[in-house]
């Protein structure tokens, strides 16, 4: 059709108040208009022939009667007695929509009931009366509900309404009629990729026929979502299409046929290709994966392209929507590939030899959770370290690398008898690392440690179980239990814990080689936050101390004397910061071994505000001499104050902090070397000493 008749017809209908008598009009109109066009157009040219039906048809009414009608048509349509207000009009259509969610809902539902039905006619016939009552209530709130929108409906078949609730119609045609294509292309996918997979098992598995039901059964939503959101789209639709005409029905409904065929054929050829490449590759699902990434780009561009033959404006950008949506796919992306199980650094684990160490007789008592070590030679050695901050993801490959190399170093230096790790072993905070994945890391220190073959245990810390890390508290214990000793044979963590505040709190005895207790260690967990405020670190609670105090007299009992302890922690405890500021004072009261607090923070010591008694219990018992944390990653010194030697761990850290992986002075770890008497020796060994 020549636009200037479409917008001939426009111009004299643009006050016209729109109703279905007037659309179909307007169509007859511009058809008998085409007409007289085309035949003026044998007589002169274009421009001429335009002119000439502008001339004899320059009048709404001149139109009309061309077309068929009167001229009392025309003036009616002009008047529009029964135009209802834009208002109204939208109050009315989102009542409307409301009971066609209530419809759909319940035809849902009716689809699931007719499921059961079936089911108890075959198993329990008896039952299949209450489902059938339930159904029949279902049905009739499903009729009365339609009954009022058709009512409503029957209104709006003799109703005029403005241009702005025209164009308003308009716009919820394009929206409904995009998503019940889409919805076809989305269900006819998932239910064909569905019953084929299990239609396949049955007919070339080994699955029965009950084992069918039940899998359709348990997949009811499968079924009963499409079926809501289908007698949604198509109820939504005709609410449209009922006001106002769509550009081309009849194209719709090809297009709608096509999207349905289409989609259909797409994963039945897909399905069939994946199952062509299942014997050849071990990773099949993959093929599915591309093949419905692919299907999604091929919807996206017809929604783009091809379906603006159907629609009145193919594509609407709602900028703050768009934005928002982008945002979020892209918040759940990040947040989905920061929490991916990654291996990056298992070529280097997996090169490693085992590190010469003597062999010592390890047993596990499975009631008390506790582990002996019987040492075989009168000397034992134990490497401390602290703070191996693993990120386990690409980005911080380069830094893990050298957090394993940096350790491997330290323990083939030490040539250690066991290798105590004070917590912070993993890094899943996703700033610095760019991972909130917890698993990984533990998973590869775990594969490091059983190819360097030491024995090693560990206390949890700050920072390995964060708030967003992919594996909680109670996850990664039940991970540290399946890669504890009955497994990996050297980490030693235990299967039954005490009942107290913390993840893991155990006791490890090193004993002489005629069996004697050569020293209690004691590894508590000092807990991360406390919840009150960013970093408000927790502390170690009264009923671990009471656990503690309980166990060093148990042992001075069984031993007939006050037993030799040490106690290992993340977490440093107040005394750690009354001790390092009377040394700054250059009080007498503590003395001084070796290394530095260089941490930056206000104070140098990043301690719980909340006092523990486990210091104060730990002087009355006079059991334990030495006290091991990290925590403070530019904190290394070792100070005895009131008895007890307080040192902190030099850290291994290269990732958690910015511009830490520069800094070499304050990296290493601890040999503490145990005499058969009790009595014990701390070397430091930094790492710039051993590593040029």
């Amino acid at each position: 059709m020549d636009k200037r008749i479409k917008n001939l017809v426009d111009l004299y209908f643009e006050d016209v108040p729109y109703s279905l008598e007037v659309i179909k009009a307007r169509e007859v109109i511009e058809a008998a208009l085409l007409g007289e066009y085309k035949r003026f157009l044998k007589e002169g040219a274009g421009d001429e022939a335009f002119e000439a039906v502008v001339e004899n048809y320059g009048k709404l009414s001149r139109m009309a009667e061309l077309a068929g009608y009167r001229e009392e048509d025309a003036a009616r349509w002009r008047k529009g007695e029964t135009v209802k207000e834009f208002s109204l009009v939208r109050k009315e259509t989102k009542r409307q929509r409301r009971r066609i969610y209530g419809i759909s809902f319940l035809a849902a539902a009716i689809l699931g009931e007719l499921f059961w039905l079936v089911y108890d006619l075959f198993t329990e016939p008896f039952a299949a009366i209450f489902v059938l009552a339930y159904g029949a209530l279902l049905t009739g709130g499903a009729v009365l509900l339609y009954r009022r929108f058709k009512r409503l409906e029957r209104e709006y078949e003799t109703a005029a309404y403005d241009t702005r609730s025209y164009l308003y119609f308009r716009t919820l045609a394009d929206r409904y009629g995009k998503r019940r294509l889409n919805g076809i292309a989305l269900f006819s996918a998932l239910l064909t990729v569905f019953l084929v997979v299990e239609f396949s098992f049955f007919i070339f598995g080994n699955s029965k026929g009950a084992e069918l039901l039940e899998n359709l059964f348990s997949n009811m939503l499968l079924f009963e979502i499409p079926v809501y959101l289908a007698v949604k789209n198509y109820l939504c639709f005709r609410l449209v299409q009922d006001r106002i005409q769509l550009p081309d029905r009849e194209a719709y409904r090809k297009h709608r046929r096509g999207m349905l065929a289409f989609s259909v054929a797409y994963w039945v050829l897909a399905l069939l290709a994946a199952a062509a490449v299942r014997k050849r590759s071990s990773f099949s699902v993959n093929v599915l994966l591309a093949e419905g990434a692919l299907f999604a780009a091929l919807i996206l561009f017809y929604n783009l392209g091809l379906r603006k033959k159907i629609s009145y404006r193919n594509v609407v950008v709602n900028r703050r929507r768009a934005a928002a949506i982008f945002c979020t796919v892209l918040l759940a992306f990040g947040y989905g590939f920061l929490q991916r199980d990654t291996w990056y650094t298992q070529p280097y684990i997996n090169s490693l030899p085992v590190v010469p160490h003597d062999e010592h007789e390890i047993s596990y008592n499975e009631e008390t959770g506790v582990y002996t070590i019987t040492a075989s030679r009168e000397d034992f050695r134990i490497l401390h370290l602290t703070d191996i901050h693993l990120g386990g993801s690409l980005y911080s490959y380069r830094k893990d690398m050298k957090a394993l190399k940096a350790v491997y170093a330290e323990i083939e230096y030490a040539r250690p008898d066991l290798v105590v790790v004070t917590g912070d072993l993993s890094f899943p905070l996703g700033v610095m690392s760019l991972s909130f994945n917890n698993s990984a890391p533990v998973g590869q220190f775990a594969a490091f440690m059983r190819n360097v073959g030491i024995p090693w245990a560990f206390t949890y810390g700050n920072h390995d179980a964060e708030g967003l890390a992919t594996l909680s508290e109670g996850d990664l214990n039940e991970l540290y239990k399946s890669l504890s000793y009955k497994t990996s044979g050297n980490l030693l963590y235990p299967y039954v814990q005490p009942e107290i505040t913390g993840r893991n709190n155990q006791l490890i005895e090193i004993r002489n080689p005629d069996g004697t207790l050569n020293q209690a260690l004691f590894l508590i967990d000092s807990n991360a936050y406390t919840g009150e405020g960013l970093n408000a670190y927790d502390y170690i609670h009264d009923d671990q101390v009471d656990w503690y105090e309980g166990e060093v007299k148990r042992l001075s009992e069984e031993e007939g004397h006050t037993v030799s302890s040490m106690v290992f922690f993340h977490i440093p405890l107040q005394e750690y910061r009354t001790a390092y500021e009377l040394y700054e004072a250059g009080s007498s009261e503590v003395t001084y071994f070796f290394g530095e607090n260089n941490e930056k923070t206000a104070g140098k010591v990043c301690c719980s505000e909340y006092p523990s008694r486990l210091f104060d219990t730990m002087e009355a018992l006079g059991s334990t001499r030495a006290v091991f944390c990290g925590h403070d990653h530019y904190n290394n010194m070792s100070l005895e104050y009131r008895g007890i030697r307080l040192t902190y761990g030099m850290s291994i850290d290269y990732l958690a902090m910015p511009g830490i992986e520069r800094d070499r002075e304050q990296r290493g770890a601890e040999l503490i070397t145990l005499g058969p008497d009790g009595a014990w020796e701390l070397t430091r060994i930094p790492l710039s000493e051993i590593v040029k």
